[in-house]
């Protein structure tokens, strides 16, 4: 374990030894770094240590004395990671709010692997189609994990599972289940049509499928496919897939996508 002298403090963001945590705080900058120098932060010590048990490896951690303490002691980061840390305030200005678990780490990305490997022997897929919203990728990627799918795959114009705030709202269980970005889309969804998958478009449509029944039909393998709130999901995606909707009342027509998303993952688990 690491003695407390190695830790270097940090009373300023200005300070140079942490100027990719402060530059990560605006979106705009951190859509340029992020990919082109192949890190993204994991924030929080149980999101830190399920990065690492993923095999991603932690460039560097930033946190208060109190949660540097705690992981040192179990042992979570290794122990040639370089330690910064700073009082509660200094985290505070980077984030914009109490950081939860009072750690943050820079970690190096690593391939995604190809869809082949993904389905081979899949039975629960779930496709995002350009999805602008970290929180719903997050938010789906965790029903995906609650539910048992086997992988989720991301158009190229879908937002990244790897940003800070959708590995957040996903509580860590984006290095849990397996994903990867999908080159050329059209493709990927005659491929999997092509190994048995049932492709399953969400749609708020009246002449769509009820959900329940598809359900009661237990599908042995199902790729459910979402598009973004608003638009939806492209033509060519609906004309390719069998369009379910999930039954409402009182004058709603649609959810949010992550919640529809639970709803379906729920329904048609194997």
């Amino acid at each position: 374990m690491p003695s407390l002298d190695s830790w270097q403090e940090i009373t300023s963001l200005d300070d140079e030894r942490v100027r990719l945590y402060s530059r990560l705080t605006d979106v705009e900058l951190r859509t340029v770094l992020e990919p082109a120098e192949g890190i993204f932060v994991a924030e929080g010590a149980k999101v830190i240590e399920r990065a690492i048990g993923a095999g991603f490896t932690p460039l560097s951690i930033l946190g208060t004395s109190k949660w540097l303490g705690i992981m040192d002691a179990q042992q979570i980061v290794p122990a040639d990671i370089a330690r910064y840390v700073a009082d509660e305030a200094v985290l505070e200005s980077l984030t914009g709010y109490q950081v939860h678990r009072g750690a943050l780490a820079l970690m190096r990305r690593k391939p995604t692997p190809s869809v082949e490997t993904l389905t081979a022997s899949a039975r629960r897929v779930v496709l995002l189609e350009d999805l602008k919203e970290h929180t719903n990728v997050g938010a789906i990627i965790r029903s995906a994990a609650a539910f048992g799918a086997d992988a989720v795959l991301v158009s190229k114009a879908c937002a990244d599972p790897l940003y800070r705030r959708a590995i957040k709202v996903s509580m860590g269980t984006v290095f849990q289940v397996p994903w990867t970005v999908v080159e050329d889309w059209d493709d990927c969804l005659a491929a999997l049509a092509e190994h048995g998958f049932s492709l399953v478009a969400l749609t708020p449509s009246a002449d769509a499928q009820d959900l329940r029944a598809l359900a009661a039909a237990q599908p042995d393998k199902v790729a459910i496919v979402l598009g973004t709130e608003g638009p939806g999901l492209s033509r060519e995606s609906l004309e390719r897939c069998e369009r379910v909707r999930i039954p409402m009342s009182a004058g709603v027509d649609s959810l949010n996508v992550a919640a529809a998303a639970a709803v379906a993952l729920f329904a048609l688990q194997p």
